[in-house]
């Protein structure tokens, strides 16, 4: 695709082949899930005294995630939709009830953000492993829907890459859960 690859050889071009709602949603929804787990990400990394398999699995989420939102909102621009940039579009979801670490898609509630924060130490590397464990589960739940729903290559590709990487990092979390 002119040399237009992102990491994992999901091509940002997206103007080849028909998109439908589907994609866009999923597009789109799928860049304010991510943008949150960079955020967790952020804040768990910010921390000191914290396990270090966990802190490396939190810089690997978080440098995995920032070249999907890029190439996603390619994806976006292309097919005619307003880009999303930045946590401001978080706020769109702004009374939502998202309840506590089960809310739509796995996203965490301003409560759950702020246990995160106030956590430290070994306890911190615990609750960033839980939350993420049920973020992650939401992203897959996303990105199964793209599958069945979806009709442009490209998100569909993306999507069953979505599934696969997060499965894989919810078996590590849930054994490096075991071993704190």
């Amino acid at each position: 695709m002119n040399g237009n690859e992102q990491s994992g050889s999901i091509a940002v071009e997206a103007t080849e082949g028909d998109y439908n709602d589907a994609d866009v949603a999923f597009a789109m929804e799928m860049i304010m899930h991510h943008q949150q787990a960079i955020e967790m990400a952020d804040v768990f990394l910010a921390k000191d005294d914290v396990a270090p398999e966990v802190f490396a699995l939190a810089e690997r989420i978080k440098d995995a995630q920032q070249p999907e939102i890029d190439t996603m909102n390619k994806w976006l621009a292309s097919w005619g939709q307003e880009a999303m940039s930045g946590t401001e579009n978080m706020g769109s979801m702004d009374g939502m009830d998202h309840g506590s670490m089960s809310g739509m898609g796995g996203m965490m509630s301003a409560e759950d953000m702020a246990a995160l924060e106030d956590a430290s130490g070994p306890e911190a590397s615990r609750l960033f492993l839980e939350q993420m464990i049920v973020h992650h589960e939401g992203a897959v739940e996303m990105a199964e829907s793209e599958l069945t729903d979806g009709q442009h290559p490209l998100a569909i590709e993306l999507a069953q890459k979505i599934i696969d990487d997060q499965t894989a990092e919810i078996a590590e979390m849930e054994e490096l859960l075991n071993q704190l």
